[in-house]
């Protein structure tokens, strides 16, 4: 109960400017579906993306690249697996306080969206959770909750 209690405290103090941003997310989706994972608040959306913002966390409710790996993973399995690499983001925020959204949140961003970067990790088959951000968010993860997560999956 401390571990989260101190969690929290931090998103709220070193993390205020990503918690901020979450906590107006979280009131934009109050009628989605909510709940706790590790201190974190987890809502999940109909986006179809999922973000990391302080304590905050919006993972979608299905994962658009389910359709590629469903062979592999049950549609549970995969969200269970995305909530840990998206909990390690929160984990960067812990870490970085401020320098969050510099340092992770527009750099992923760019990799995640930008029609080159995609094109790219498509083409070369170079997987979104190589880049640094990502690699580092399932590691923490990982390390964290004790449970997988995106490892180098495919999902372009």
């Amino acid at each position: 109960m401390m571990r989260v209690a101190l969690y929290c405290f931090i998103q709220c103090t070193w993390g205020a400017i990503q918690s901020a941003l979450g906590l107006i997310y979280f009131i934009i989706h109050l009628s989605d579906r909510h709940y706790f994972y590790h201190g974190a608040v987890i809502t999940e959306w109909n986006a179809k993306s999922s973000v990391s913002l302080g304590m905050f966390v919006f993972v979608t409710r299905e994962p658009f690249f389910y359709d590629k790996l469903k062979n592999k993973y049950t549609m549970e399995a995969l969200s269970q697996r995305l909530l840990v690499h998206e909990y390690g983001h929160t984990i960067q925020s812990l870490v970085l306080g401020p320098l969050y959204l510099i340092i992770i949140g527009i750099p992923s961003a760019l990799w995640g969206f930008l029609p080159n970067y995609h094109t790219k990790r498509r083409t070369k088959g170079i997987s979104y959770f190589s880049f640094f951000t990502e690699a580092w968010a399932n590691s923490l993860g990982e390390r964290v909750t004790g449970q997988k997560s995106m490892e180098n999956l495919m999902i372009d």
